[in-house]
């Protein structure tokens, strides 16, 4: 990854258009804090929310709770006004879009401004910030059990 493209920070400004979490597969890998935010956001004890929102998907050799998805791809967690959950989504979804794949290099930053209109407004996130959100996502202890306790 090539971190002196950000140096000097980058701006997003979340717009809420949902294309990031609508019609395209994709998975949603939850941490058990993630879990506990859910718990308050939907109002459900966390054994419903594994129940009804939650799966199970293999990735290679490991195994990672990740969020449902609609028959059309649409995050199990979006309605008609966005995101239901929005104060209370997972790390993946509050770090977007600071993931690796997006901070690669210049070239990956400006692919990613084709699909998401917040990408160069909004606000300024300093590089220190924009570390901070990789290493949580590198650190995020992921569950992998479809249980309370993960």
């Amino acid at each position: 990854m090539s971190e002196f493209f950000f140096e000097s920070g980058l701006r997003f400004g979340c717009r809420r258009c949902s294309r990031c979490c609508r019609h395209e597969p994709g998975y949603v890998f939850l941490t058990l804090d993630d879990l506990q935010r859910l718990e308050a956001g939907l109002g459900l004890p966390v054994s419903e929310v594994l129940a009804r929102y939650c799966r199970l998907v293999g990735i290679g050799a490991f195994r990672r709770v990740s969020l449902r998805e609609s028959p059309e791809y649409d995050c199990i967690l979006w309605g008609q006004d966005g995101c239901r959950v929005y104060e209370h989504r997972p790390l993946q979804c509050r770090s977007f879009p600071f993931w690796a794949a997006n901070l690669e290099s210049p070239e990956a930053w400006e692919r990613l401004k084709a699909d998401c209109p917040g990408v160069d407004s909004g606000g300024l996130h300093p590089a220190e910030e924009i570390r901070d959100w990789l290493e949580r996502g590198r650190c995020g202890r992921y569950l992998s059990e479809l249980t309370e306790a993960g």
